[in-house]
């Protein structure tokens, strides 16, 4: 993956980024045929849906666990039993991303957003799919078409990742934009908290780069690299003192990390 502006946390946390909604109750075919506006229960279901439902749930659990290829077999046999099945196709996409195949991963996601073109979770897998790929244009729109759905629920993810893609298209008062919406919506996020900040210090926004760096780092998320970005953002400040605490903490947790090797160096990349 792209890392352009010490993007925080995209490999180890892919699920958070990318898997959306892989169980989803969506699209069945034929499960209402009196009101359009009745509740889908289990009874509606059709049998060949419900088997392929299990299948993929199976799947998303394997691919949780790294199990790559035990997903993608069971996702196989998801399709087989129901060519329609859009989360089927979703899920492949991103095992498909994961083995670096990108054609397959894109023929994964146009097939879900054929069979449902207001998928959300599809459109913002998709985005993420074309943001690495640097195809900007068509990734922003289709983060817009997620954004905009009102029954969407995950538009805070969606946002962050639209965020860090900007940061990448050289964008930055749009991802400002972006990262601050998202922040809005989940502050918890620390994929959003790091990248808003590193984005401020990149600017030269001390004080409030200083803001949201301090939040992480005062909580149980941060890391060598949370740690590193208020390293320097105190230090432009002239506040030694929360220099020497987070370089402390930097040496007693991470020592073996190249963010202390730096430190002790004096290797701050200013």
């Amino acid at each position: 993956m792209r890392a352009v502006a010490n993007v925080f946390w995209m490999s180890v946390c892919w699920s958070a980024v990318l898997l959306a909604g892989c169980a989803n109750f969506q699209g069945i075919p034929g499960a209402s045929s009196g009101n359009q506006n009745e509740f889908i229960t289990d009874s509606d279901e059709p049998d060949q849906r419900r088997r392929a439902r299990l299948r993929v749930e199976l799947a998303t659990g394997y691919f949780e666990q790294g199990q790559t290829k035990v997903a993608l077999d069971e996702i196989k046999q998801a399709l087989v039993t129901d060519p329609s099945y859009v989360e089927a196709y979703n899920l492949r996409g991103l095992v498909y991303m994961r083995l670096n195949d990108v054609p397959l991963a894109e023929d994964s996601f146009r097939r879900a957003l054929a069979l449902n073109a207001r998928d959300a979770n599809v459109a913002h897998n998709y985005a993420w799919l074309l943001c690495q790929q640097a195809r900007y244009g068509e990734s922003f729109r289709l983060f817009a078409q997620a954004i905009a759905n009102p029954t969407y629920t995950d538009k805070a993810k969606t946002l962050m990742a639209q965020g860090v893609c900007q940061v990448n298209a050289g964008l930055p008062a749009e991802a400002e934009q972006s990262l601050m919406h998202s922040y809005e919506l989940d502050a918890s996020n620390p994929v959003t908290g790091y990248n808003l900040a590193n984005l401020l210090y990149v600017r030269g926004d001390l004080t409030r780069a200083q803001f949201y760096i301090r939040r992480l780092n005062n909580s149980e998320l941060a890391n060598a690299e949370t740690l590193w970005l208020g390293i320097r953002t105190e230090r432009k400040l002239k506040n030694q003192e929360a220099v020497s605490q987070l370089a402390q903490q930097l040496r007693n947790r991470f020592s073996q990390s190249p963010q202390a090797a730096a430190y002790e160096k004096g290797s701050f990349n200013e």
